[in-house]
């Protein structure tokens, strides 16, 4: 038995010094971090040194001799690490004493620090589950109590209003609607904000021609399953209708006398093709009509109405532009501008060769300074994607590597991820500055979105003195590539301000780090988290197929289920969100009978190796 034990026994002790090698080594920067969190700070820094080695063969040797295989010790790492070794010892016949300066964090101390963690930040859980919901806000919940006190009331813990949308007028009656419910209902629901970072999107397009494609709903035959719905007005109505249609058309006169339900509307579209509307609904106001053949509808078509009093023509007016679309295929090159003028699709001969490639703006033209040829482009949340070929002050050529068969389409205010480019971006943008001094007023928590270094932290922290809002709690989007890689110093900068937790903004995530190491990269900020007793939200699409349509598929209950490893869900809006939180209630409180974090194999991290070498050699921050 002892020949079997004494590589491992050696192999854990090297870690066992590493441990107390970086207690040395850190002790100015860690002496920077307040009492109450240096327990959790050089838990994290001893979890980095574990996670240097690639442990797989001790886990196995380990757990052949009914041994903890160290894979659930993030929480107390040392103290995990030196238990093993001591029971190793015994079974190899020989004595060994940790001699530990201070003793380490045990297991059931650990677990209360990232419990007072999550409390401090999100308040109490709720009965029955430990688990918080966050739900995003949608605009409406500004003008409906009943939404709110109904989320309130079916489990949601954690209100998130995005900054990136409405304004604070919206904001204030949102947040009033919430006090009222937690009243009503003697709840302490917390509110956090979202500060929206700098967001590169794609730029305007130039409009595109001003037709309206109208057309039924078909099903796989191509038979008409559905006939759209259309409304005609006249100039005086507006054109707004309380129900959802497939086009409202504005007509040049009033409507005639006389139209009833079952008379038909006749006219001839653009392409010459003549169109019948059957009239559903006929009122002052305006019709309401079935139309069950595609029709392209623009300016001047003439709609000719039979009534008792003849033959009677309105023309349609005012038809908006179509929103135009860049049809992007692989292969193709699509060259992104600084500039504010519109972009527009490839200009093309008439055997169909492109004479100029599709070319559209960015929204932060600052980006073009720092990507270089070669960098990975992608766009939309990673739909499309390309590699930058050519870069000047004037443009970037982009090779699309990344598109459907038939080509995909590129529209306006789309997101664009940098994953490979190291952008010299403030986080803080002047807009959030700005609505930082409503957070400031109301918020119990703020969002961090485009958090890449420590510098960042303490540029809001410093904000938030000046506001005198230093209480605020801090949640911070892990949405990049770089801010993954800098998570560990993120967590300790972090410790030395107050509260705070991590959101895992895993769609961002998934086009930065690529979908195939999602599951990786998520695994990865769970564990150093832990480690760092810091609160995680799992976010991103969490049941959204249930939120917007109603009816969840099973692989999202699952990831919905696997969600009881964080502290905190968000779920984001969607017409059926009361559903969906009374459902995500309902597998959390299922869960969490049957698990509580997880069991991981410890292979190498990188991110361990890259953090401790950096802090070994950095100066003593300021």
């Amino acid at each position: 038995m002892a020949s079997a034990l004494s590589p491992v026994i050696t192999e854990l002790l090297e870690v066992h010094e590493a441990m107390t090698r970086i207690d040395r080594e850190c002790a100015e920067y860690l002496a920077l971090i307040p009492e109450a969190q240096q327990a959790s700070a050089r838990n994290l820094l001893h979890y980095l040194a574990l996670r240097r080695h690639d442990f797989r063969h001790a886990q196995t040797v380990l757990a052949s001799h009914g041994l903890s295989s160290l894979g659930r010790t993030e929480s107390h790492v040392q103290h995990g690490l030196a238990t093993v070794l001591n029971v190793l010892h015994v079974l190899d016949g020989a004595e060994w004493n940790a001699g530990f300066d201070t003793p380490p964090l045990t297991k059931e101390t650990g677990e209360v620090l990232l419990t007072a963690h999550t409390d401090a930040l999100f308040g109490p859980p709720p009965h029955g589950r430990l688990v918080r919901i966050m739900v995003t806000m949608p605009g409406e919940a500004a003008n409906d109590y009943l939404l709110v006190r109904e989320l309130v009331d079916a489990g949601m813990d954690c209100m998130r209003i995005n900054c990136a949308h409405d304004d604070p007028i919206v904001w204030e009656r949102m947040i009033h609607h919430l006090r009222r419910a937690n009243r009503d209902l003697q709840r302490d629901c917390r509110l956090l904000m979202d500060i929206a970072g700098p967001k590169l999107r794609t730029a305007d397009l130039q409009p595109g021609p001003p037709v309206v494609k109208v057309k039924p709903y078909r099903d796989a035959l191509g038979q008409v399953k559905l006939p759209a719905l259309v409304t005609l007005v006249g100039p005086s109505h507006s054109r707004t209708v309380a129900l959802p249609m497939d086009a409202v058309l504005t007509l040049d006169d009033e409507l005639p006398a006389g139209l009833e339900p079952g008379m038909t509307v006749e006219f001839d579209d653009a392409r010459d093709r003549t169109r019948g509307l059957c009239i559903r609904e006929a009122g002052p106001g305006g019709i309401v009509a079935e139309l069950s053949r595609t029709a392209y509808i623009v300016s001047g078509t003439v709609m000719r109405f039979e009534t008792a009093a003849g033959t009677t023509t309105r023309r349609v007016v005012d038809v908006p532009p179509a929103e135009q679309k860049l049809l992007l295929r692989k292969g193709d090159t699509l060259l992104l501008t600084p500039e504010s003028i519109p972009g527009c699709p490839a200009t093309l001969d008439d055997h169909d060769r492109v004479l100029v490639p599709a070319r559209i703006g960015v929204t932060l033209p600052e980006v073009f300074r720092d990507v270089q040829p070669g960098d990975a482009v992608w766009f939309d949340d990673g739909k499309i994607g390309g590699v930058a070929r050519t870069v000047d002050a004037e443009q970037i050529a982009v090779e699309i590597t990344t598109a459907k068969p038939d080509g995909s389409r590129l529209g306006a205010g789309k997101g664009i991820n940098l994953p490979d480019t190291h952008l010299h971006l403030a986080a803080l943008t002047p807009k959030d500055l700005e609505d930082l001094k409503f957070v400031a007023r109301h918020a119990d928590l703020v969002g961090y979105s485009f958090v890449r270094h420590a510098e960042d932290i303490y540029a809001l922290q410093e904000r938030l003195a000046e506001l005198k809002a230093e209480r605020l709690g801090i949640i911070l989007k892990i949405e990049t590539r770089h801010a993954f890689a800098e998570l560990p110093k993120l967590l300790l900068a972090c410790m030395r301000i107050g509260r705070f937790g991590v959101m895992i903004a895993r769609g961002d995530l998934a086009v930065e780090c690529g979908f195939e190491r999602m599951a990786e990269v998520q695994e990865e900020i769970l564990w150093i988290c832990e480690a760092a007793h810091t609160p995680v939200v799992w976010a991103t699409q969490v049941l959204e197929s249930l939120a917007k349509t109603g009816q969840a598929s099973r692989a999202e209950v699952t990831d919905a289920a696997m969600s009881e490893r964080a502290e905190c869900v968000m779920l984001n809006k969607g017409e059926f969100i009361r559903d969906a939180v009374r459902t995500l209630d309902n597998i959390l409180h299922r869960m969490q009978a049957h698990q509580t974090k997880k069991r991981s194999m410890l292979r190498p991290l990188h991110v361990a190796h890259s953090v401790l070498a950096d802090l070994s050699r950095a100066e003593t921050p300021a």
